[in-house]
């Protein structure tokens, strides 16, 4: 590919990632996949197969929030990560870790809280939610753990301001794998010093 086309085309990603940021921050689109395609099918470009990765869409969100929603975009996020380290305190016992958007800081007011935590005996965690009588969907999520694919079990909790919170449960040895790090998984005193910055 010749210098030219691949500079169109680094060019046409950058473009698409500002775009589907604008979606996602104006619209509440949470879905990165179809916050890329919608902006690629708006800018004339829906056949595209040079769409921007997940990571661009975030650095161009973070921007757009930045220069676009810099008096309402801290409060959300504050409100989101007070709720999540909530959650977080209750379920404790299960070592939980938040990931995704609210960590990250790319968040807004219609995100999902996504918590990861750890148990070798499945049904703990499901016994748990139900001792506490609190209201939950159950589903499952494929994640890869020591290489291959498993299938966990998922629940997803309504939080007090209306705000979905998904768990998914992985073994216990996942905790010890190096894949997690503080920008991508934060513990309850991560948490606890996000919110206190």
């Amino acid at each position: 590919m010749s210098k030219d086309r691949l500079h169109r085309r680094d060019l046409m990603r950058e473009q698409l990632a500002h775009h589907a940021a604008r979606l996602m921050a104006e619209d509440g689109i949470t879905d990165y996949a179809f916050a890329k395609r919608k902006a690629a099918k708006q800018m004339g470009a829906a056949d595209t197969h040079h769409l921007p990765s997940n990571q661009q869409v975030d650095e161009a969100l973070r921007s757009f929030r930045s220069l676009y929603q810099s008096a309402s975009h801290p409060g959300i996020l504050y409100q989101l990560r007070e709720e999540a380290l909530a959650a977080m305190r209750l379920l404790e016992r299960f070592q939980p870790y938040l990931t995704g958007s609210v960590l990250s800081g790319t968040a807004g007011e219609r995100s999902d809280i996504n918590l990861m935590l750890f148990s070798d005996d499945a049904k703990a965690v499901l016994l748990f939610l139900l001792k506490h009588s609190l209201e939950f969907e159950d589903g499952e999520w494929k994640v890869r753990v020591g290489g291959h694919e498993e299938t966990v079990p998922s629940y997803t909790l309504t939080g007090e301001s209306g705000t979905q919170i998904h768990v998914i449960v992985l073994p216990e040895n996942a905790r010890y794998s190096g894949s997690r790090k503080p920008e991508t998984h934060a513990d309850i005193a991560a948490v606890e010093a996000l919110l206190a910055g």
